[in-house]
């Protein structure tokens, strides 16, 4: 197995920011986008447990749409091959102790590269 082939690394790293965008501008429409559309795909967020498309979906759509913007402080992309990733983040929000981290696994699918599990958690200082 390939890791870091250029070419994959550059395809991953241009939907890691497309989702980045998304996430700070609250496209929800962007984000819907990412995910893979399944029952496999999952998201752990801060406070909540999403199993599935439609609840992440769902979740995406009552969301707030303010207090979004974060300060990035460290990106690790890895490809596996031609058709799987991992993004990890180390990332900042103002006015919270600590710094939070998002990891995503990314595959390529017949539609392009989508997030079919993520993680973000916060770590207490």
């Amino acid at each position: 197995m390939e890791i870091n082939l250029p070419e994959v690394v550059a395809e991953v790293t241009a939907q890691f920011g497309r989702y980045e965008k998304a996430l700070t501008g609250n496209d929800v429409a962007v984000l819907d986008e990412l995910f893979w559309d399944s029952p496999h795909t999952l998201r752990y967020g801060a406070g909540e447990n999403l199993y599935g498309y439609d609840e992440i979906q769902a979740f995406r759509a009552g969301r707030p749409s303010k207090g979004l913007d974060r300060e990035v402080l460290k990106t690790v992309i890895t490809t596996y091959g031609r058709d799987f990733a991992t993004c990890n983040m180390e990332f900042r929000r103002e006015g919270i102790a600590g710094t939070g981290r998002q990891s995503q696994t990314w595959v390529r699918t017949p539609g392009g590269w989508r997030v079919v599990a993520a993680h973000v958690s916060q770590l207490k200082p």
